[in-house]
């Protein structure tokens, strides 16, 4: 053949050995063998240099392959191609737990439903709960049809605190919810994440039994599958452990005891469930223990060289939630204070400021720290430096803040520390506790000032209840006639008979009336009901008696009851029973009285006279030096000798000791 023929054919030949590729590319990638697809994209590659779709394919491959170092380095190396591949950058940042470098990414992209999925997923992580739900809320006007998702959502509005909404917000995607439901659905999943709402809610008895079906759908799925029993264990650690909580919170400590002890064991549990177990564990036993609590706690965080970096083991510090990580290191923290070791409290607090940004916790842990340490003021000038720093989220500080500051006689701080927190600065525990406050401090008028606030934030609610109003108003009314500000508590009394037509109110205001205005006590007095037995009472005849005689009510009382009693226990006189042989006619010699007596103490007891014949005769403190020499050799054996058997038994206090600890 010549030459020219031999290259037109080399070209006609050509397209379709590419096409015989993708053929073979797609049937590798649709029978799961990403290792060949990856070696077919690398032909398609070698035959097309800089195709688009086989670059994308290799990338895929890799990351199915949970081989992201090598998807990232296939990225790299098509870094100069026209192609974007931002998306699958961050995506293996995303599995390689670089989550903001994966943010950063897809900052600027368009949001697709597969980035908006990402994203969502990667705020989860971080704990951003409310940027994760945007996500989700975005990802409605694609009306992707996944349960995948929908229990994404469920696990979202959960974490974020929103667990109130996943009824309605299922309702919407036409998930139902009922434990009959989701037995027919099969979802191990959405059981599992169903019942985590129905904790936030406080359905425990629910919530047991949508985690036992979770328990039973996942058993039998992991069966099908030849999984050994071990295996299965395992698998379903998660709602084990999730069971065990809910008996932590129903009161059944035994049985979750039982539960948390069983998971802490080696192999027996995923890393995380174990670590939730651990932390519930130490929570039901408190400070029992705190030396063995701390060194279960210990094998779930890493040892660092570097100072104030802290890091959990086997990558927990992503497949914890920051609340179930939070509980963890509060509980070492505690753990380490009762312990008495400051100082390593001191540098785990240094930490956990480095890895919770801005979070509330640390600054409460520090303040807990100097409480310990007996530095209250160092404890208050952290936790109002935060709440001054962040006003929107240190309710929790400000509550902590005002207790410190209370138990140091702070009043003053704690007074304002209650005020400053508008979610329950009206309500009525931190009204009275204020109240209380203000009267400790002598500032009566700051005190009735407080009441008359909050009687005025309950007047503009827009409430249909108004048992807080009346209750303020009843007892601002008390508080306000106990310091003689008589005219202030009339107007209120009359307020309330005004409004309600209370007898309690219409009795008070009559009480406090006649102290400043005669004719009204006497006009609202008319409005009383009379009480029923004192019509036939002459009052002016009353007022002239010498008042009533004094009855001894105790007396009166005694002689009733003895009275009674006697009547009640009148009963048949049975005959005495006499021993056997016992002659009651003629019963002998009467028995001696002191029988029951100690010898020593009976009158016709008489000591024994002492042997005088082995004492030593001579002038008064004479004693021969041989006597004095036998005497202190006696005594010296005598402290390595044991105690004769006529000598009392001596116990030493360590021996105490002993005894008490067997």
């Amino acid at each position: 053949m010549p030459p020219k023929s031999k290259a037109a054919a080399a070209a006609a030949a050509a397209p379709v050995a590419l096409e015989d590729l993708f053929s073979s590319l797609h049937r590798h990638i649709e029978a799961g063998d990403f290792s060949q697809s990856v070696k077919v994209a690398d032909q398609v590659l070698k035959a097309a240099p800089g195709d688009e779709d086989a670059v994308r394919c290799k990338i895929v491959a890799h990351i199915k392959s949970d081989e992201t170092d090598k998807a990232l380095a296939a990225i790299r190396a098509a870094e100069r191609l026209p192609i974007d591949l931002s998306y699958y950058k961050a995506y293996c940042y995303y599995r390689q737990n670089k989550l903001p470098e994966a943010l950063e990414l897809l900052r600027g992209q368009e949001e697709t439903s597969a980035v908006l999925q990402l994203e969502s997923q990667i705020f989860y992580r971080l704990g951003r709960m409310n940027d994760c739900m945007d996500c989700y809320e975005k990802l409605q006007k694609f009306k992707i049809d996944s349960m995948d998702l929908k229990i994404n959502i469920i696990a979202a509005l959960v974490a974020a605190g929103r667990a109130s909404e996943v009824q309605a917000t299922m309702k919407a995607q036409k998930v139902d919810l009922t434990t009959r439901a989701l037995r027919d659905a099969r979802s191990f999943e959405l059981a599992y994440n169903s019942a985590c709402t129905l904790i936030e809610n406080k359905k425990y008895a629910e919530a047991k039994e949508q985690l036992d079906l979770a328990k039973r759908i996942g058993k039998e799925e992991l069966m099908v599958e030849d999984y050994a029993e071990d295996e299965i264990e395992y698998e379903l650690a998660p709602v084990s452990t999730q069971l065990a909580y809910v008996q932590q919170l129903q009161g059944q400590t035994q049985e979750a005891m039982g539960t948390y002890i069983n998971m802490t064991k080696e192999k027996s549990a995923d890393p995380s469930s174990r670590a939730v177990a651990t932390t519930n564990l130490i929570s039901l036993k408190g400070t029992k223990d705190a030396a063995d609590n701390l060194r279960k706690l210990d094998r779930l965080i890493e040892k660092s060289t570097a100072p104030n970096q802290l890091q959990l083991v086997e990558s927990l510090d992503f497949k914890l939630s920051p609340r179930q990580k939070e509980a963890l290191y509060s509980a070492r923290v505690l753990l380490l204070l009762h312990a008495n070791k400051t100082e390593q409290a001191h540098e785990l607090v240094s930490g956990l400021h480095g890895l919770f940004r801005d979070n509330v916790f640390p600054v409460l842990l520090q303040a807990a720290v100097h409480v310990r340490e007996k530095k209250v003021q160092k404890a208050e000038e952290v936790l109002s430096k935060y709440a001054e720093k962040h006003p929107g989220n240190s309710e929790g500080v400000l509550l902590a803040l005002a207790q410190i500051a209370a138990n140091a006689n702070h009043f003053q701080l704690a007074a304002d520390s209650l005020a400053k927190i508008p979610d329950i600065q009206h309500m009525p525990a931190t009204v009275a506790t204020i109240v209380a406050l203000k009267e400790r401090l002598g500032d009566s008028t700051a005190a009735a000032s407080v009441l008359d606030s909050a009687i005025q934030c309950w007047k503009n609610a827009m409430t249909e209840d108004n048992n807080k109003l009346d209750l303020f108003m009843r007892e601002a009314a008390t508080f306000k006639l106990s310091h003689g500000r008589d005219e202030e508590a009339c107007l209120l009394y009359e307020e309330l008979v005004k409004s309600h037509g209370s007898i309690e109110a219409l009795a008070g205001l009559v009480t406090t009336s006649a102290r400043t205005n005669l004719e009204k006590a006497e006009q609202y007095e008319k409005k009383l009901k009379p009480l029923p037995g004192l019509k036939g009472i002459n009052v002016e005849s009353l007022e002239k008696t010498s008042g009533a005689r004094h009855v001894d009510v105790a007396q009166s009382i005694n002689v009733e009851v003895t009275v009674d009693h006697k009547k009640k226990t009148k009963k048949r006189k049975r005959k005495p029973r006499y021993p056997k042989g016992f002659d009651p006619a003629n019963p002998g010699p009467p028995p001696d009285p002191e029988r029951w007596l100690p010898k020593r103490e009976r009158s016709s007891y008489r000591p024994k006279r002492k042997d005088k014949r082995a004492q030593v005769r001579g002038a008064q403190g004479a004693v021969t030096r041989e006597k004095h020499d036998t005497g202190t050799a006696a005594t010296t054996s005598s402290s390595k000798a044991p105690a004769s058997s006529s000598d009392p038994p001596k116990v030493s206090k360590s021996s105490r000791k002993k005894k008490s600890r067997s």
